[in-house]
């Protein structure tokens, strides 16, 4: 076999990569921008993405790509929880796959809408919540104002991550104080080491508990 040959087998398009697996080509964009897929432009600004990095997410799909009707993750009383408040699909399930590889294995719980996320805050009581601005029906801001209204959700981390820049948040009224807001695209780094600090807090809430 060719070089040439071997070279064009070792990866492919981004709407092939779609095809492949079974999504969107708006997902397959959004994965390889995120880094879950291996991808590179060419000199004349064309995606390609790695085959062997499409075969690990079909080898492992059944985890990999979880459906909302199977949530995954550790589903006990103890499993560390976030909530992802989401409105783009495509971006929830990234959200889905990338948090679920975190060292905790979180239990990830996701929403479209304030109202939606609203509902799940009352039955999940997560440990974190991260959350957009701007969606339909009840946005970002008048959610996180409900939330700051209700005592049995005040040990929630919050964290806000949005398209917006902080002179638009500002004009629509801000969000509570001591909230980090995040710029898009998602940091999922400063997440994870978000997440990492609020189970070290926890941890040592639970020591203190137990030996008073």
């Amino acid at each position: 076999m060719s070089r040439e040959k071997f070279i064009e087998r070792s990866f492919c398009t981004t709407r092939e990569a779609a095809e492949m697996l079974g999504i969107s080509l708006r997902t397959a964009q959004l994965w390889s921008e995120s880094g879950l897929l291996d991808a590179w432009k060419t000199s004349g600004g064309h995606r390609r993405i790695s085959r062997q990095s499409i075969e690990r997410l079909l080898s492992g799909r059944a985890s990999d790509l979880p459906t909302r009707a199977d949530p995954g993750g550790d589903t006990s009383a103890e499993a560390f929880g976030v909530m992802v408040v989401e409105d783009d699909p495509d971006l929830r399930r990234l959200y889905e796959i990338k948090l679920r590889g975190w060292p905790m294995k979180p239990n990830v719980v996701t929403a479209g809408d304030g109202y939606e996320a609203l509902v799940l805050l009352g039955l999940k009581r997560p440990d974190m919540l991260i959350a957009d601005l701007q969606m339909p029906g009840l946005d970002g801001f008048r959610m996180l104002r409900t939330i700051q209204g209700a005592p049995e959700l005040a040990g929630m981390k919050i964290v806000v991550v949005s398209g917006l820049d902080p002179d638009d948040i500002e004009q629509r009224g801000s969000v509570p104080a001591g909230i980090p807001i995040l710029p898009k695209p998602v940091p999922f780094d400063r997440l994870a080491t978000l997440a990492g600090q609020i189970l070290a807090e926890r941890g040592k809430a639970e020591n203190a508990r137990k030996e008073s």
